[in-house]
């Protein structure tokens, strides 16, 4: 499927316009409908929807595990799911932490982390160049945030113009694929705020690293959660916030 269109657009360099043709990220309305009446609807690239879906229902506290997912059914942008009834009669399932609803000030429960997972300051750093060299659509486009996930020798990275849908694909992905995420960490391209850390500690992964730094109220977040942060990715440096313990110096 074609991520990539190409658009007219005028390039002005030097003082001089141009009349170019610029490539920009191929983006759909995806409809995401839990159990015929609760329906969410995000602009996403139209790939790895069914790793979305998974990510998405355990990232926002609707389902616990895959086995609370009875179905997923997916018709070009519309996806449909199936999940354990009673799930969806907690607070916590309605009160969705996703920035498009604005619950973020909302969230009620974090449940911390239990991990004792660690890993080298040295691997990340090579691992943040690594994803920026698999973020072929972005490279293009310069349109997408870029997430992977690590879980021992292997590293699936997911693009999205929605920083949040990137990481709920590759989430997704580690749980439809048998990652132990107690023992995997999330790295990606964005801001570190409640609405992305609470992801993790839903999720059980105990590490999340960017390139970009983190909020207040992610730092609470991790706080509670016992999500170590490491932000400011770049070069040769980072920061780490939170059970510094988790890496490797």
């Amino acid at each position: 499927m074609m991520k990539i269109e190409e658009i007219d657009a005028i390039n002005f360099k030097n003082g001089k316009p141009t009349d170019t043709k610029e490539k920009v990220v191929k983006d759909e309305t995806i409809t995401l409908t839990i159990n015929g009446n609760i329906s969410r609807s995000m602009s996403a690239i139209e790939d790895s929807l069914k790793e979305f879906a998974v990510g998405y229902l355990v990232n926002e506290n609707m389902v616990k595990s895959l086995k609370d997912i009875k179905s997923i059914e997916i018709d070009e942008t519309k996806i449909n799911v199936e999940i354990d009834d009673t799930l969806l009669k907690t607070n916590e399932t309605v009160l969705c932490s996703d920035s498009a609803g604005g619950w973020r000030s909302k969230i009620k429960e974090v449940n911390p982390v239990e991990s004792d997972f660690q890993v080298s300051v040295l691997e990340l750093i090579d691992r943040i160049e690594e994803l920026k060299d698999n973020a072929e659509i972005w490279q293009a486009t310069g349109g997408t945030h870029v997430a992977g996930i690590v879980f021992e020798d292997k590293f699936v990275v997911k693009e999205d113009v929605s920083r949040h849908v990137a990481v709920d694909k590759v989430i997704g992905y580690g749980i439809l694929n048998g990652f132990d995420l107690n023992n995997s960490y999330v790295i990606y391209s964005g801001r570190m705020p409640a609405d992305m850390v609470i992801k993790m500690t839903r999720a059980g992964v105990p590490i999340l690293a960017s390139n970009a730094a983190p909020a207040n109220s992610g730092y609470n977040i991790a706080k509670k959660g016992n999500i170590t942060l490491v932000g400011f990715l770049r070069g040769q440096r980072c920061n780490i916030y939170n059970n510094q313990n988790r890496i490797l110096f």
